[in-house]
């Protein structure tokens, strides 16, 4: 049997290679269907692969007939209606594993640039000036970082923090005490993080749980000085109360990889010079890029050739079954 798996957003075409070898699948990159969306043409598809910028609403699902399975090249699925792929018998997978080591990597950048005024002093030395006292910054080697979030991710960036020798404390209610033992971290409550930090990162899904997580009463419980990076996803931490944070003086320095809507150009954190940001780059390695688009295409192939997937985010009932 023939399928047809289209392409919506910018993925590396090594990683497409599993599904552009097999026989009898057609591959077809949005940006080559010249004068329609994806609404125009997704009814004629078995496969859609995404990053984050598609949004896989249930208006679309409706209109996808054909459709059993959803790829996001990466992580987060916010941008896939779960429930709606449920209810049409779509499969939505990820890959969980192929951003670990480029957001790891980030976000240990971010948290040095962060704390030796990296960027602003490049801006500085641009604008044709030499500001050495003014760009004093501070040393990560004995400074305590709170870890929210000890997947895959946050692990790697303990990895890193032990090299450079921080204290860290970690919060992560699924993480046992013998893991944290392992990983050299010392496990603690939220708002025992928040009292001890000097940097806090957090490393968790966008859920109904961590929505908001860090709020104007997070910010209350932290050091004054407190410096915060996320390179997770957008809206974990809830930007109106980062921003009153660092206007009253309790954060001394954000740095964002990820925001709540974005494109975020234009945003008001962004007028501040306590804050670094970067667009959505956590992932955005060729090496990160090659893997998750490999994971993803095979993990496709195995599912249209009715074969056993591992990445599922949701569970379809029996009846409503890819190839049943």
């Amino acid at each position: 049997m023939a399928y047809k798996v289209l392409v919506s957003d910018p993925v590396n075409q090594e990683g497409l290679a599993p599904l552009l070898g097999e026989q009898g699948v057609t591959v077809d990159l949005m940006k080559d269907i010249e004068g329609y969306g994806i609404e125009d043409v997704i009814q004629e598809y078995d496969a859609l692969i995404v990053r984050s910028e598609t949004k896989v609403t249930r208006n679309l699902l409706a209109s996808a007939k054909q459709l059993k399975v959803v790829g996001r090249a990466g992580v987060g699925v916010d941008n896939i209606d779960l429930d709606a792929a449920t209810e049409y018998g779509v499969l939505v997978i990820n890959a969980p594993d192929g951003n670990t080591i480029s957001t790891a990597e980030h976000t240990f950048a971010m948290m040095s640039s962060l704390a030796r005024h990296i960027p602003q002093a490049h801006q500085s030395i641009l604008n044709g000036k030499w500001e050495r006292k003014y760009f004093k910054g501070i040393e990560l080697n004995k400074k305590t970082l709170g870890i929210i979030g000890m997947g895959k991710i946050g692990t790697e960036v303990a990895r890193r923090a032990n090299a450079a020798k921080m204290e860290i404390v970690a919060y992560d209610p699924f993480l046992t005490k013998e893991d944290a033992q392992r990983f050299d971290v010392m496990l603690c409550s939220l708002d025992s993080l928040y009292e001890q930090s000097d940097f806090i990162t957090v490393h968790t899904p966008l859920n109904k749980d961590t929505k908001h997580m860090i709020s104007d009463r997070a910010f209350e419980k932290m050091k004054n000085g407190v410096r915060i990076l996320n390179c997770a996803r957008g809206g974990i931490i809830k930007e109106d109360a980062l921003l009153n944070a660092i206007k009253n003086g309790k954060v001394a320095g954000a740095a964002l990889d990820v925001f709540e809507d974005e494109p975020a150009t234009g945003h008001p954190l962004l007028d501040f010079t306590e804050v670094i940001a970067t667009p959505h780059l956590g992932a955005s390695t060729k090496e990160a890029q090659t893997i998750v688009a490999h994971n993803v295409s095979s993990e496709i192939l195995e599912i249209l050739s009715g074969k056993p997937y591992k990445n599922a985010v949701n569970k379809l009932p029996v009846s409503l079954k890819v190839g049943s």
